[in-house]
């Protein structure tokens, strides 16, 4: 197929003014990195995208990145739908498209349900998007675009990144597993992996870019190679990252337990730029459930790997995903669960309620789990998860952390006056800039100490003999893109709340909010 891009007519060839977009994501970081794609699409084609803080309806097209993975997600797009009705009436530009694994997976019936959406398209055809949108508005009625396999790897697309610092990777797409809660595979396909080589080109381009971060993206991150028949291709991938001059920060997600192996330890704690942290994915500490979801380790082989891990990288922080009340789950496999966590010593667990997901194997099983019994479940994992974070994070009082200061600001940040950003471990801190001390930009990184701790964040309130400044080129990339959009570089832009309790995620991949 050729690229849509070239061949899709201009969004500015009507009458009026160029159309503006805005795109609205929910779920994974794989969604958030598609709807970069999706947002670089739309320029390439002469949208506009509308300030950050406008509101739904604020934009001539607006794209929901819809998830299946989520309790309720059908509702919760209908819901968005419905409330851009009265928007929709009073603007006949408008259009509104339907996209991600919801449309995939529910078609026409997103279309039957709200004759409001224009386009929907799936996840195979992201770059087909511009051409249904003129397609739509010529024709004057909806189109529907679902392709059963990927058509051009979403990579080789435009990208309108989130952030100047920190660039998205995707070194595979789709799923060779077969866990029974899953929807995933079926909707995104089997794992197509790309060459190494190109790979590599972007995350140069990236770093060329202003870049100091990159992220490697992957459904199993550590299955890939299996596509071109090469064992220990994601470890080699690794160690070349360690070889791109000017990336300071490597991470991946998310690797499964059953494919991981000690090379990539080895790579991890030889390759000075992968930062010592990993998300892995328990799901269940229970043997029996574990064998129920398909999941091919047990909780032996789990907890052995952090072992390994802790033993070539003592000071890695490991996070993880649950899911809690699988049908038949037991309250001595919930026992299981908790026993894991507590040996785990986790930084941080993304927890899922489980509910039923139709078209997975789990659905139809016997035994599910009453929802009060799932509720009371999720209550104690939280708290028993909250206090392990508190201790390890408090442990983390008087040491020095290197701090890559972010765009994204604390709930709190207006009365403290404290900016934040991640440390090498991927721990949230929140940096009080002294007295006389030079602020930093995004992208640019402080050494401070730890001064107080809480479950979900540190803190560091430096004297300025305490506190280091180190300017970056991620720092002057993002003073230039303030520039190129005409803004003054002198405060933090605002952002959503970075304190409150992590979301339900499964499938290990951390979620993230709906953003604009």
């Amino acid at each position: 197929m050729s690229s849509t891009v070239s061949t899709a007519p201009s969004a500015t060839t009507d009458r009026d003014a160029p159309r503006t977009y805005q795109v609205r994501t929910f779920g994974c970081q794989m969604n958030v990195h598609d709807s970069e794609r999706i947002s670089g699409l739309l320029d390439a084609a002469g949208y506009l995208p509308v300030p950050e803080d406008a509101g739904e309806g604020d934009a001539d097209v607006v794209v929901f990145n819809t998830c299946a993975v989520r309790e309720n997600a059908d509702n919760k797009l209908y819901g968005h739908l419905g409330q851009l009705v009265p928007a929709k009436r009073k603007n006949p530009r408008m259009q509104i498209a339907v996209g991600g694994c919801l449309a995939q997976k529910d078609r026409d019936t997103i279309l039957a349900k709200s004759p409001v959406v224009d386009v929907v398209f799936g996840t195979h055809n992201i770059g087909s998007l511009p051409t249904l949108l003129d397609r739509a508005r010529h024709n004057q009625q909806a189109e529907l675009e679902i392709l059963e396999s990927l058509d051009v790897f979403p990579s080789t697309l435009p990208t309108r990144r989130e952030s100047v610092h920190s660039g998205w990777v995707s070194i595979s797409v789709g799923c060779n597993n077969t866990c029974t809660f899953c929807i995933v595979p079926s909707l995104r396909g089997k794992e197509r992996d790309r060459r190494p080589g190109d790979i590599l080109a972007e995350v140069r381009a990236l770093v060329a870019d202003g870049a100091v971060e990159v992220t490697l993206l992957g459904q199993n991150v550590n299955s890939y190679g299996v596509e071109f028949g090469e064992r220990g291709a994601f470890a080699d991938l690794l160690r070349a990252c360690g070889t791109v001059e000017g990336l300071e920060r490597v991470r991946f997600t998310s690797p499964h337990p059953a494919a991981f192996t000690d090379d990539v330890i080895d790579a991890m704690a030889e390759t000075g730029n992968v930062m010592p942290q990993l998300h892995m994915p328990l799901q269940s500490g229970s043997d029996a459930v574990l064998k129920a979801m398909r999941r091919s380790y047990r909780s032996s082989r789990f907890l052995g790997i952090l072992d390994k891990v802790r033993d070539r990288l003592p000071h890695a922080a490991i996070t993880t995903d649950i899911i809690v009340g699988f049908p038949g789950e037991t309250e001595d496999d919930f026992q299981a669960t908790l026993d894991v966590v507590e040996a785990s010593r986790f930084s941080a667990a993304f927890t899922f309620q489980y509910s039923i997901r139709p078209g997975t194997p789990a659905a139809t099983m016997d035994r599910q789990v009453p929802k009060a019994v799932v509720q009371e479940r999720y209550e104690r994992l939280i708290a028993l998860q909250e206090r392990i974070s508190g201790e390890e994070n408090r442990a983390l009082l008087g040491s020095t952390a290197e701090v890559m200061i972010t765009a994204a600001a604390g709930s709190k940040a207006d009365a403290t006056g404290r900016i934040s950003g991640r440390a090498r471990d991927n721990r949230l801190v929140h940096v009080a800039v002294p007295s006389g001390g030079d602020r930093p930009r995004p992208g640019d990184m402080v050494t401070v100490p730890i001064t107080a701790a809480a479950p979900y964040h540190l803190i560091a309130d430096p004297v300025p003999a305490d506190y280091r400044l180190r300017r970056t080129r991620a720092g002057d990339a993002w003073d230039r893109a303030q520039a190129e959009s005409c803004a003054v570089p002198a405060s933090m832009p605002p952002a959503a709340d970075t304190n409150g309790r992590p979301g339900a995620v499964a499938l290990g991949m951390p979620g993230l909010p709906a953003r604009a």
